[in-house]
């Protein structure tokens, strides 16, 4: 058994963020009573450390600092040390975040904030470097500072936190505006394509994120102005941005999915972690792309994305992973490296490739210097190493090797499965094995909704047994607990509900299951009873019985995830259609106002907002499940539902009952002969019950 020459109190945590800090010489405490009587009654102020497993500069900052005796003492002595996971309490990350980017101008993790023991902010900042350098004060200059500050200046520190928490309350709730509009969502676009790169996709230069938020939000407007200039504009900036992240070192070409984003604006070389939360929203827009183009790229990306989902993110009972680690020991060495898991000299491309190799080279852009842009590896660990990026399409390396395009298809597909196994025996990145109640509930709607628009039962019996993992295991007595690893964490947040809403209405409309929907309303209506604000609309992020949290924030924007009330307006609307509901849509519209000052800064908002303003479209699928004839018709009904539709399924059994007693039109549907009614506001056209007429109806 290892031993340790320090163990402090995270020992005791379940994160895996908190236990790779249990050995640091640091004092650290959880977010806690414990620590804050500590703060209390020793007079000291509190230094938090905010930060997550797979986070690579808190990794760089832990060795550097919270791994020296040396600052360990600094801490230890002047302070009560907090370390938080805030991929386990967004709440607490939420407050002192908004405090970091008010006062310095920009926010990040690890995030270092130094509260007074009433946990009032009053100094902060990101990553420090260890020592003075380059115009910036080191760590341990910093502590110093403070802890003088605290012992000299108590006064006007204690001054200063108060005021700033008085800011922090009065940012908290969002000024309401105008009645949101289609005009709103135009100005969006026009917004976007003022900052989109029409040569390389994206919008802004480096770093460049994926943003699958605004993606989607652009699709959504397309669909809703298909045949107007902007509509065209808004859908080519999310298909090319979609196709030169395709083809990028942001993609990974062998293992599947999305690295969180590119340090360069070629979506070259990726910062190489890997977060569930961006695989499940990006697998959902690249299926929306399939689904308006029909272009196989956008469709192999989505499988690509949730087969590695499924393969290396998923545990045995179903649930799924939080994220891989962007840092991995170096194949023969001791010391990690950003990417190393990832990049490839060439000598053991043509090794493992053999006669293949050369045209698979010139396909992923592998050169024999390595192939990083200049700029993009300050730090020089990635030089003479290639990260695989495409640069020739299926079609244009048949041309190459004059040989048909499958072929050439199934040759480039061998060479990345070679390749594959050869990582495979690579030092692995750090997996955080930690399953999150939001990310689940993102990545069901994605196993859900890829299963209905590319016919694959397979993934949509990924996404049902996920979901009941999260059910059986983390929703005792109605309360969606955060995180589960090695048993359940405390209840959810905003987020947790409105997500596994969400997902649980996508498994309901792929698979007619009534308990589904059931669920979904059980968790919108707790989502409403915990976190609405009634007077001004829209969601707080913390439950208002948490006495540890300063200010009950609501999310202004919708960054790598969209915010809570962005789905939860989003979810309400749904809910409405599929129940004929008008308390739902009633608060979905309270939400959407209560934003309008913000909506350029909330794409996943502008989305629910365009499906506000669409017409209610229901398509009811009557039949029994037991009746052969009934699952074409709803294969093609459940492929070619776009998400402003709702599906309704009449069974003839339980579920069919349940909403009959909501929806007065469910009550007369007869499901003895299977047929399709397509309806806009529950006034529907005649039943189809040929699966090719209604393949023409639908498109």
């Amino acid at each position: 058994m290892e031993s340790h020459a320090h163990t402090n109190r995270l020992i005791a945590e379940k994160s895996p963020y908190l236990l790779q800090h249990a050995h640091n010489p640091v004092d650290w405490h959880p977010w806690g009573a414990e620590a804050f009587e500590k703060a209390r009654s020793e007079q000291k102020p509190i230094f938090l450390s905010v930060g997550y497993s797979t986070c690579h500069w808190c990794h760089v900052m832990e060795r550097e600092s919270f791994e020296s005796e040396v600052t360990a003492r600094l801490l230890n002595e002047n302070f009560v040390p907090i370390k938080v996971d805030r991929e386990e309490r967004p709440d607490v990350d939420r407050v002192y975040m908004t405090f970091v980017q008010a006062t310095t101008g920009s926010g990040g993790w690890p995030m270092s904030v130094w509260l007074t023991p009433d946990l009032q902010p009053f100094a902060g900042g990101t990553y420090f470097p260890p020592e003075d350098r380059y115009g910036r004060p080191g760590f341990a200059t910093v502590l110093l500072r403070v802890a003088e500050a605290w012992r000299t200046e108590r006064a006007q520190v204690l001054d200063h936190g108060a005021k700033i928490t008085a800011m922090l309350r009065d940012y908290a709730v969002p000024r309401a505006g105008v009645e949101p509009s289609q005009e709103a969502a135009r100005n969006a676009c026009l917004q976007a394509a003022e900052v989109f790169d029409a040569e390389l996709g994206g919008f802004g230069g480096a770093p460049k994120f994926p943003r699958p938020a605004m993606l989607d939000f652009l699709l959504a407007f397309y669909r809703s102005e298909p045949a107007t200039a902007d509509g065209q504009q808004a859908r080519e900036m999310a298909f090319h941005t979609l196709r030169k992240m395709a083809a990028g070192g942001i993609h990974d070409h062998l293992g599947g999915g999305f690295h969180r984003y590119s340090v360069d604006r070629f979506w070259h070389v990726p910062h190489y972690e890997k977060m569930l939360y961006d695989q499940a929203q990006l697998a959902v827009t690249y299926i929306q792309a399939w689904q308006i183009s029909r272009e196989r790229l956008f469709a192999d990306t989505a499988r690509d994305i949730l087969d590695y989902i499924r393969r290396d993110m998923t545990d045995h009972e179903g649930g799924f992973y939080s994220a891989q680690d962007a840092d991995s020991l170096i194949p023969g060495g001791k010391e990690k490296g950003e990417g190393a898991f990832y990049v490839w000299r060439k000598a053991e491309i043509d090794e493992v490739l053999g006669p293949d190799a050369a045209l698979f080279n010139r396909v992923y852009g592998v050169e024999a210097e390595g192939n990083s842009p200049e700029g993009s590896d300050p730090q020089g660990e990635l030089k003479g190493h290639n990260t695989l990026i495409r640069r020739f399409t299926d079609e244009e390396a048949a041309k190459i090797l004059q040989k048909p395009v499958e072929e050439t298809r199934s040759m480039l597909e061998r060479c990345r499965a070679k390749l594959l196994e050869r990582r495979a025996g690579r030092p692995s990145p750090h997996l955080d094995d930690k399953i999150l109640a939001s990310w689940n509930g993102l990545m069901i709607s994605a196993f859900a909704r890829a299963g209905m628009a590319l016919e694959d039962p397979t993934y949509i019996e990924t996404a049902r047994k996920a979901a009941l993992f999260v059910r059986l295991s983390m929703c005792p007595d109605r309360r969606l607990l955060r995180s589960y690893r090695e048993g359940p964490r405390p209840e959810g947040f905003a987020d947790d509900y409105a997500a596994m809403t969400g997902g649980a209405l996508d498994l309901y409309e792929a698979t007619g299951e009534i308990a589904w929907l059931q669920w979904a309303v059980e968790l919108h209506a707790r989502l409403d009873e915990l976190f609405l604000d009634k007077e001004n609309g829209g969601y707080l992020s913390a439950r208002a019985d948490d006495v540890t949290i300063l200010v009950r924030m609501k999310e202004d924007h919708d960054g790598a995830e969209p915010a809570a009330s962005s789905l939860a307006a989003r979810n309400g609307l749904r809910l409405a259609r599929m129940l004929d509901d008008a308390e739902m849509e009633r608060r979905a519209m309270a939400t959407m106002r209560a934003f309008a000052q913000q909506l350029p800064a909330m794409p996943a908002m502008l989305g629910a907002l365009l499906l506000s303003l669409s017409k209610p479209a229901q398509i009811v699928i009557a039949g029994s499940p037991d009746d052969a004839a009934t699952e074409p018709l709803a294969s093609v009904a459940r492929e070619l539902a776009t998400p402003e539709t709702v599906l309704l399924y009449a069974d003839g059994g339980p579920g069919q009952a349940w909403l009959g007693e909501r929806l007065d039109f469910l009550r007369t549907v007869e499901p003895r002969k299977p047929a399709v009614y397509v309806c806009e506001n529950f006034a529907c056209r005649l039943p189809v019950t040929d699966p090719a007429e209604l393949r023409k109806a639908l498109r």
